[in-house]
This record gives structure tokens, sequence and C-alpha cells, in this order.
């Protein structure tokens, strides 16, 4: 006979609701059930006749999250223990909660009364803003799977792994047709617990044709992990077979900050000057993650679009630098809002985008979207404040309405080269990509205007052997004979250095060789989706799994599409001059690679590559490799990035 133990236990949080508004929603407690949260609040209501909606749910990573109870608070009754029920089974005991409350009568100004409080108030944006200042950095390295279960009718399976920290989220890839994949990737999550958290990960295969299996589930509590240490971690698979390998280090750090305009770091000469000191190019090799610093003055915003039936707005911004996150206060029923913040981020790519986005608080209900503008740090003025027109979610049109900004980036050109030839810090996962039919037209005819640069540049080729044009046939010829009797291998490089030089002079000469971009238009409109949906329609699913297949095979085909143009249109844009930062750094590199040619024989610089190579896994095991070639075209932008 065998014997099964089960332990059955919960990961409670808990939502806080008043007159149907979702005002705050608390940390969940893992792996308990008698949590304890000891969270303070602070919440302004209007009238004390509402009560406080108290629903408690258990966390289900991957799925729905499961209702476990809920009670109500009459405010004038001050309950403090409250018993949780089920409206479905009232007589079933579901378990109690024990809150302390405090009420103060409001007086003076509402932000007055919450500042001598100590406490912020939790309106619906803070809850959706998901831009509190973190404390440090969580580098996860996704190293490699051991002993994996077989999900596929051929013993093995195509694992990838979903990591999930808070509101933070990360995919890997999906290696096929493996039992022991080798992944090799690294995350950046942001902690904003001084005392830790919970990074929950799970295994899937993924199916092509139907709904990805499920394969098991591991949990990483950083309050057991020491700061400023990296931890190899083999984690196993609870509800499955195999095991996770991973390298986990935790850095104190504060890179991100809000301020009052009146407290403005770079305006004192003395804090300007220790920040200009700290990234000279004297300290270069210091600490080469921390390339430099931004600072941007989000002032005020006119003409906005009024999103409530009132014909006003309650706007508020958000501003976001790669995953880092912050956000204003709202300004209620105002369409020329001001708010004179001051938003600090650490830069870690110079190659990334300043994304500015203006919504309107509403309720109980997701923020309207009002406008957005994407600025790249490389095409920053410093010190100009400037009114940036707002665009649409997918930046191809105006909205109404213009923000006024004013930004500064300050950073270390070598720190910032040498960082684009590592791989690019990921976005937090977002939703799974769909089949878009003019999407995958426009990758296409980018693809066709490849194709078509390629064959051209082969007929021309191909005429001079013709003799169409005697006079170009012959000097073809002479340079043919001149270059093969003379070739080096340097020259290879070198011609690309005359080519990057060529275009210079004549875009410095005013003719500029960069044709005009085409606009993406009529993209179906991205919906935010998250992977614990509290609304699922069946029907709509059902049908949807049946078209699993065909999606997949079109989606691979749009993407594939999307990866090919993209490379031909960076390394045309690098030459083009697009981003003269790139354009310099390919010519120190090119001009770097024709000395060492040069001087020293092929045959020690293959063996030197050689010897790099076959010892790099014995030098250090957990490696990441990585392709520099490629890390410096991914920060090039391609057309519809230029366009944007």
């Amino acid at each position: 006979m065998t014997q099964f133990q089960v332990t059955l236990l919960s990961d409670p949080y808990v939502k806080f609701k008043i007159a149907g508004k979702e005002v705050f929603r608390s940390k969940t407690i893992h792996k308990n059930l008698n949590p304890v949260w000891d969270e303070r609040i602070c919440l302004l209501v209007e009238t004390l006749r509402d009560p406080l909606y108290v629903k408690v749910f258990d966390y289900d990573f991957g799925f729905q999250d499961d209702f476990m109870g809920s009670a109500y608070l009459h405010l004038e009754t001050l309950d403090v223990t409250l018993d949780l029920k089920d409206p479905q089974y009232p007589e079933h005991n579901l378990g109690s909660l024990e809150l302390a409350v405090n009420l103060s009568a409001k007086e003076g100004d509402i932000r007055d009364a919450v500042r001598n409080l100590s406490c912020q108030s939790m309106r619906l944006s803070d809850v959706h803003r998901k831009s509190q200042l973190w404390r440090g950095i969580v580098s996860i390295s996704l190293i490699e799977g051991r002993s994996l279960q077989p999900m596929d009718a051929n013993g093995l399976s195509d694992p990838y792994v979903k990591f999930r920290m808070g509101h933070q989220k990360y995919k890997s890839k999906t290696i096929p047709k493996t039992l022991n994949p080798q992944w090799r990737e690294q995350f950046d999550f942001h902690l904003y617990e001084e005392q830790g958290g919970f990074v929950d990960i799970t295994v899937w295969d993924k199916d092509t044709g139907k709904k990805d299996d499920y394969i098991g589930r591991c949990t990483v509590d950083l309050s057991l992990l020491s700061r400023e240490h990296t931890h190899k971690l083999e984690l196993p698979l609870e509800d499955g077979k195999g095991v996770l390998v991973l390298l986990v280090t935790l850095t104190a750090s504060a890179a991100v900050s809000i301020s009052d305009l009146s407290v403005n770091m770079l305006d004192n000469p003395q804090e300007r000057h220790h920040i200009m000191q700290r990234y000279s190019l004297w300290r270069s090799f210091h600490n080469l993650k921390d390339v430099g610093v931004v600072q941007v003055k989000v002032i005020r915003a006119e003409g906005l679009m009024a999103a409530d039936v009132t014909g006003k707005s309650d706007p508020f911004c958000v501003v976001e630098l790669s995953n880092d996150r912050l956000q204003t206060h709202t300004v209620y029923k105002n369409l020329n809002p001001e708010w004179n913040k001051v938003f600090t981020f650490n830069v870690k790519d110079i190659h990334s985008v300043l994304e500015v986005t203006v919504y309107d608080e509403d309720r109980d209900r997701s923020a309207d979207f009002l406008g957005k503008v994407a600025i790249p740090l490389l095409n920053i003025q410093n010190g100009e404040r400037k009114a940036y027109a707002l665009k649409s979610k997918e930046l191809t049109g105006p909205t109404k309405g213009v923000i006024f900004l004013e930004i500064d980036v300050i950073f270390n050109a070598v720190k910032a080269g040498l960082n684009t030839l590592t791989p690019p810090e990921q976005k937090y996962i977002e939703e799974e990509q769909r089949v878009s039919k003019q999407l995958l037209l426009h990758n296409f005819n980018r693809v066709r205007r490849c194709i078509m640069f390629l064959i051209n540049t082969g007929c021309y080729i191909n005429s001079c052997f013709e003799w169409d044009s005697p006079q170009r046939s012959i000097c073809a010829f002479v340079m043919f004979v001149i270059v093969v009797w003379n070739f080096e291998l340097y020259m290879v490089p070198l011609a690309l250095l005359l080519l990057l030089a060529w275009n210079y002079i004549l875009i410095a000469s005013g003719k500029d060789t960069r044709q005009e971009m085409q606009v993406v238009e009529d993209l179906l409109e991205d919906e935010d989706e998250e992977f614990d949906k509290d609304d699922k329609d069946s029907e709509k699913k059902g049908f949807m799994n049946k078209l699993y297949a065909i999606q997949d095979v079109c989606i691979s085909v749009q993407n594939a599409l999307d990866e090919v143009a993209s490379y031909g249109e960076r390394i045309k844009n690098t030459f083009n001059w697009t981003v003269p930062f790139l354009s310099w750094l390919a010519i120190v590199a090119l001009g770097s690679a024709t000395v060492i040619i040069y001087f020293i024989p092929l045959r020690l610089i293959v063996l030197a590559w050689g010897v790099n190579k076959f010892t790099k896994k014995l030098r250090d095991p957990y490696t990441i490799d990585n392709n520099e070639l490629l890390d410096f075209l991914s920060r090039v932008p391609s057309d519809v990035q230029v366009v944007g």
C-alpha cells in the first residue's frame, strides 16, 4: 500500500474596496494559512456611510487567483475582527481577519493631512502605477535544467521558464526537444522591500497546436540570501520532475528618485561637478554598468484630451526608462496640469529610450491613455526646456496636447561604448503576440526592399561585365585589377571604414543619402494582459484554442520577417549615420580591426580566438555567451523604430 501525504497551503493576499473602487492591495504571504501582513495604509474617505469591502484571494501564478472569502468593515462601528464569508455558501467558515483602524478628521489641505500622517494616499493610479522607488537589484542567471519531465509523445519537451516577482515578469527562450535545456539567460528584477521577497518560477512545455503544458514550479526566498554575493541555487521542481540551476545576486542600490522642482541636484553646482567627475573619462573602467545619469523635469502639459463626461481629465504622468517606472501625482479636473516634478534615473544603456506617458485616472477602471512621447537618450539636448507633442500608443500619429519637459543626460562615452557590445536589458514580459495582417504585410514589404537592394546591387555589378556603359565597365575593370593585385585582409574593414567616411562627407555637405521611412499604419491596438486575469471568456478561448496551430505558424513567419528586415535596415542605418554615436563606435572598431590585421599575422588572431572559445567553459562554467556584433546591431534602430 502506498501512502500519500499532501500539505495544503495558500498564498493569501487582501484587496480593499470602497464604493466599488479598489483602494489597496496587500503583499502576498507565501505558503501560509495564518499570514501576518503588518502593513500600514492611509485611506482618504469621503463618507463613513460606505463600508470597506475586504476580499481575500489565494495567489496562483499562471492561473486565475482563487477567492478565499470576503467581509465588510463598517466604518461607523469600527469592527476590527472580520469573519470571512462566501456569499454563495454563507454557512461555511472561511477564517477571520484582524484589523486595527483609526479615524482622523480631515483638517486643512488634503496634502498637508497626508504629509502629517506620514503615509501615502492609495488612489487607483497608485495601485496600477507599479512605480515605487526600488532599493536593490535581483540579478538572476538562468543556467540550465536537468532531467525535466517529458511532456511530448517523443519522450522529450520544449521547455521555457516564466519568472514573476510582484508585477515584474520575464519569460525565457524556448529550447526545443530536450530534457536538459541550456538557457544561459540573465534577468534583472527591482527589489522594493528591504527584507526581500519571493520570485515565483514556473517551467512550461511549448506545445504547438494547443495550450502549453505545465511542467513544474519552484520559489526563491530572497530574504534567505546574503547581499553582494552570487548564490548558486539548484532548485527541484515542486510539482514535477527535474531541477533548475540558477545564479542569484542581490545588489543594494538606489538608482531612481522623485523630488519637487525646487529640489534639483543638477542645478546645484557642487552636485553637478560631483556627477561630472563620477562619469569622467578618468573613471571609465570603474563600475562598468554605471553608464550615466538622466534627470527629467516634468513641468506641465497643455491642451490634453478630455476623458471624462464633464469635459475634464484627471491626468497623471508616468516616466519610464527601460524597466524603471516612476509617476507624478494626479491633478484632478484639469486639462492643463502642472506637476513640477524631477525624476532621476541611472543609465545602464545609453541607447535606451525615455518614454513619458500621460494617463487619466478613472476610478475603478484602468487608467485611460491620453498621450505619449518617446525620446532616445542620445537625441536629448541637455538643459533645453521643450514642448513635445503627444502621440498615440504606437507613436504613429499625434494625439491632442503637448507636454513640457527639461532633460539632462550625463554619461561616460567609454562605458556606453563597452555596454553596446553586451546583451541589452530585457523589458518586463508583456502580452503574447498576436497575428496582424497589416504587420505581416508590412514586414513582408520590408524584407522585399532588402532583397531588392541585393538584387539591384547584383544587377549593377553584372552590368559592368555586360558593357552596358563602357566608361563604367572600364573603371570597374581597372579597380578590380588593382584591388585583386594588392589585396590584403586588412582592406576588408578598411573598405567599410571608407564607406562610413564617404556617407559622413555626403551628409555633412547636405546630400543626405538617408531615405524617408514609411510610417507604419493600421496596426492592431495592443491590450494589456496579466498572467492572473480576473475574467476569462470561455467561448472565445475555446475558439482560439482551435486556431493555436495556425497562429503559431503565422506569428513565427511574422517575427522571422521582422528579424530579417530589421537586421538589414540596421546595417544600412549604421552606415547612414542614423545614430552618430553608433557610427563613430563602428569607426573605432573597424579602425582597430584594420590596424590589428595589418600588424598581426592572421594565424595568431585565429589562434587567440580559438583558445578563448575552447577554454571559456573551463574558465567559467556558468558564463552567458553573447555575440558582440549582434548586440551592437540590436542597438541600431530599424526603420520602424526610427519612425517611432
